[in-house]
């Protein structure tokens, strides 16, 4: 299998091997030594100050988006949400559920943020703001540039969902003033799914410890505590932690976080340049280094889907609902090079031998 989606994605044999081991005892000095130096490496990864904090949570990317609304708004606070696709709108729903008000800016499927949407909402009494730096349902990636300045202008608390961004495109905490961070193990961290992890600025910190919520599992104050020790509050996916560790230890070996992102820029690149004479037309005119969402002239995207999977064993990711015939996406994420892009486009050129694109 060539998996291209935009996770689970394809990992080294490296962080296969450890998934192959048997699981350790975790409340050990050795795991929680394990756990506070991958709590300082994604901090230095996520440019966030000394003084931040890691959580990890086992449990998906939307697990740890729904412990942040949980514990950093609550219902005295009055959110800006950007919803440009499925994962925006999941930031809307969980402020919905979680009794947290907020406004919902509404965008165009594969249309990027600017500076006209945010203007009606400039000195509006807003008090937090959420988005997914990259809209991973339709490949686009937001100008956080454009975020943070509208944010420090009108002082509002920013939360970013980097889930699918984190290491594929640039991202810090400090330049952006962000307060949350958060991104998943699946990503372009390249490790099997299970755990989500939230990066705390100072400031969220203190609002987490100021916030009493109703839950016991999503409490990030109780998190906080047992990461003093490098522990977690409950039983956390052990592999993947151990993996994860090892994936950090290995881009910072690797030169880094510039390092990984210009890698993935590069494989998108590559791809991109590969596929200009095929009957494609690109989704979006913002793409994240991590995705290319594509839309096909002539054919239905779920079908090519269909096609590479069953008959090359090549996995592309396919979309839902509306974008379901029209868009499929492929990624650049996880442990891939420019020969796997060369062996997809082969595909995509003998299904236009076969008439099927």
């Amino acid at each position: 299998m060539l998996n291209f989606t935009v996770g689970p994605v394809m990992s080294s044999d490296m962080v296969l091997s450890i998934g192959k081991e048997q699981v350790p005892y975790f409340r050990t000095a050795e795991f929680s030594a394990l756990v506070l130096e991958s709590e300082q490496l994604l901090k230095q990864f996520a440019g966030a100050q000394e003084d931040a904090r890691s959580i990890f949570i086992t449990g998906s990317g939307t697990a740890s988006m729904e412990a942040v609304v949980m514990n950093v708004f609550t219902p005295q606070d009055k959110v800006l949400v950007v919803n440009g696709g499925s994962f925006g709108h999941r930031f809307v729903e969980l402020c919905q559920i979680h009794d947290v008000p907020c406004t919902s800016i509404d965008l165009e499927l594969g249309q990027p943020l600017t500076a006209e949407h945010l203007q009606p909402y400039e000195n509006k009494g807003y008090t937090g703001f959420l988005i997914n730096e990259h809209e991973t349902s339709t490949g686009v990636l937001y100008d956080m540039q454009l975020v943070s300045d509208f944010c420090k202008r009108n002082h509002l608390f920013l939360a970013v969902d980097a889930i699918s961004s984190f290491l594929a495109d640039p991202f810090n905490m400090q330049q952006l003033h962000a307060q949350v961070m958060i991104t998943g193990s699946q990503k372009a961290l390249a490790c099997p799914p299970g755990v989500s992890i939230i990066v705390l600025s100072p400031e969220a910190v203190e609002r987490v410890q100021n916030n009493k919520v109703r839950s016991m599992y999503f409490d990030l104050n109780n998190a906080l505590k047992n990461g003093e020790r490098g522990q977690t509050p409950f039983t956390p996916a052990v592999s993947v932690i151990r993996q994860i560790h090892a994936r950090l230890k290995e881009i910072q070996a690797n030169g880094g976080v510039e390092a990984e992102v210009a890698r993935t820029a590069s494989l998108a690149s590559d791809f991109r340049s590969k596929i200009a004479a095929l009957p494609f037309e690109l989704f979006t005119d913002a793409p994240s280094n991590a995705v290319t969402s594509l839309h096909p002239v002539n054919a239905s995207a779920h079908q090519i889907f269909l096609t590479l999977k069953d008959e090359y064993g090549i996995w592309i990711c396919p979309n839902g609902g509306d974008l379901k015939d029209r868009v499929f996406r492929v990624g650049h994420i996880g442990c891939l090079t420019p020969d796997d892009n060369t062996t997809l486009v082969d595909a995509f050129k003998d299904l236009q031998r076969r008439g099927l694109i």
